[in-house]
């Protein structure tokens, strides 16, 4: 096999997280006294660290960015962590890239003990070597890229050439990119053909049985 270590996004690439997430946000932007009717356009919030997400599509500033993010964690810690679904044939495709002997890792810019909690709760934590995730309050470590090198430096992992980073968003490729890793954009989850092209995903997959013959490819 061409990589011997693969890290993994989590919202959209392991688990569609929609629910959660968009509850969440709209609990958030109601105790900011905008109401939203239709969970649907916050969907654009699955990927992008939130510090990003609520100035760009609401114009917060940094002080009540920083307080919606703690009102969408209030609704998250309560229940938008386990309105997650896994995607289906999940814990056949992960096994069968253990059994391959691959490395697995999650680089997520999700705060870590929310991405264990999610992977234990749904029964794919296993399969992991590391679930690393970003920081409470350390906006600069939510960053894609500085997710992937804290999972790097903590896998041990110092041949770049063998590691890949698989994601849904254009996040995830150019924080892959960022730190000289190749990704693989994923097509069902949240970004598009399109976003993920634009962003210059090295390869694309659209489903696991695609994924796994890319991953394990000589």
């Amino acid at each position: 096999m061409h990589y011997t270590t693969v890290l993994f996004d989590l919202d959209g690439t392991l688990t569609d997280p929609k629910e959660g997430i968009t509850k969440a946000i709209a609990y958030a932007l109601s105790c900011r006294g905008v109401e939203v009717s239709d969970l649907s356009t916050l969907e654009k919030f699955i990927g992008p660290p939130l510090h990003e997400a609520f100035p760009e599509f609401y114009g917060f500033d940094a002080d009540t960015t920083m307080t919606a993010i703690k009102e969408f964690r209030v609704y998250f810690e309560s229940r938008g962590w386990c309105e997650n679904v896994p995607y289906e044939g999940l814990n056949a495709f992960l096994q069968s890239l253990r059994d391959a002997g691959l490395r697995l890792a999650i680089a997520t810019s999700k705060p870590e003990h929310f991405a264990k909690r999610i992977a234990e709760h749904f029964g794919f934590a296993k399969y992991f070597e590391l679930i690393c995730g970003a920081p409470i309050g350390d906006e600069a470590a939510a960053k894609k890229s500085a997710v992937i090198r804290s999972a790097l430096a903590r896998l041990g992992e110092s041949d770049l050439t063998r590691v890949v980073m698989v994601g849904d968003r254009k996040h995830d490729v150019s924080g892959a990119h960022e730190v000289g890793l190749p990704a693989v954009g994923v097509l069902w989850g949240y970004g598009s053909r399109e976003e993920l092209t634009a962003a210059g995903a090295d390869e694309l997959a659209a489903d696991f049985e695609e994924l796994r013959a890319t991953l394990l490819r000589e």
